[in-house]
């Protein structure tokens, strides 16, 4: 009797504090933020083989199928992937750690990096993209850092030791008053991931390198790097990449393979091809990479979806391929 009725207060004890976090929770994404990261951070942390430098991989979004997108990875020829997770933010859970673990190993798939971008609004545009993307406008600030938590604590589950977003439009002018609040916001999630084991990375696009530079210096931790987009760069007409190496090179740590033109409307970003078609100087890039003693993957990003991005990358591969080969033979 005393056994049963210690059972009882002990079940109702659990329910109580279950209750009180999923109310907690409730409140936090009812006032506009996202629920609260210790809610999905793990306890436990895969170990994931190790890979080559400028290993070519893939970046995929693998919700709500993940093993088809883990599987396509490993028939095309993949050994890494880059995962954008936004279709889990507030599932990241212990079971999708066990799924995407099993599915990794599954295919002999390594995840070198994880980003989320959400929760929206998302404007990918010159006139609403400054007050909607990343970390600098207050009205979205601490809802993204809250994503950013979560993905850093999954990613941790999974070994993956490096958390990329997009940080947004980061003022050019250091006495912005947008400024300041973006540094610590940055110093914020960058410390974060760091107690992960893990380097926070800001996506290059929105701002130009000098500000990036600039916001590296005045973080000041060395978890931060940079996450070279070298489509971005040129899609939101702030840089070409090979100059922006020059700027940023030591502090790169993971890279999208994406091509593109420069913006013609003032209001539209420019136009995302398939690498070999735009911009980009693929062949100097890699070189200068190679030459700066890069250790990250090269990930090929194709903003197309079903079967033309298949066809896509399957090009895109076999022409970083050539570049590469060329580059380990010099």
């Amino acid at each position: 009797m005393f056994a049963t009725q210690q059972k009882r207060e002990e079940m109702s004890t659990e329910r109580r504090t279950f209750l009180k976090q999923a109310t907690a929770a409730a409140v936090g994404v009812a006032a506009g933020g996202m629920a609260p990261t210790t809610l999905f951070a793990q306890s436990t942390t895969r170990k994931q083989p190790g890979y080559a430098p400028m290993e070519l991989g893939l970046l995929i979004k693998p919700s709500p199928d993940p093993e088809a997108k883990i599987r396509l990875v490993r028939d095309l020829g993949f050994k890494t992937c880059f995962l954008s997770l936004d279709g889990y933010l507030n599932n990241f859970t212990p079971a999708l750690t066990k799924q995407m673990a099993d599915l990794l190993d599954k295919y002999q798939v390594i995840a070198t990096t994880a980003e989320v971008v959400n929760p929206q609004p998302l404007k990918w545009n010159f006139t609403e993209g400054p007050a909607t993307i990343g970390l600098v406008p207050r009205a979205y600030r601490k809802a993204r850092l809250d994503a950013l938590k979560q993905c850093s604590d999954f990613a941790k589950t999974l070994g993956i030791d490096k958390v990329q977003t997009h940080c947004g439009f980061i003022p050019e002018d250091p006495k912005d008053a947008l400024y300041p609040e973006t540094v610590a916001a940055i110093r914020e999630i960058t410390e974060h991931c760091a107690a992960n084991g893990q380097s926070f990375l800001m996506e290059t696009g929105q701002e130009t390198p000098t500000t990036m530079l600039r916001m590296l210096k005045d973080v000041n931790n060395p978890a931060l790097g940079v996450g070279l987009d070298t489509a971005n760069l040129i899609l939101y007409g702030k840089a070409n990449p090979v100059d922006a190496l020059k700027v940023l090179g030591p502090y790169v740590r993971a890279m999208h393979a994406k091509d593109g033109k420069w913006p013609t409307d003032p209001d539209q970003l420019g136009k995302e091809v398939r690498i070999g078609e735009g911009e980009v100087d693929f062949p100097k890039v890699l070189s200068m990479l190679h030459d700066l003693g890069y250790k990250g993957a090269v990930s090929i990003e194709r903003e197309t979806s079903g079967p033309q991005q298949v066809e896509d990358v399957k090009a895109e591969k076999l022409y970083l391929e050539g570049i590469l080969n060329k580059i380990k033979k010099a």
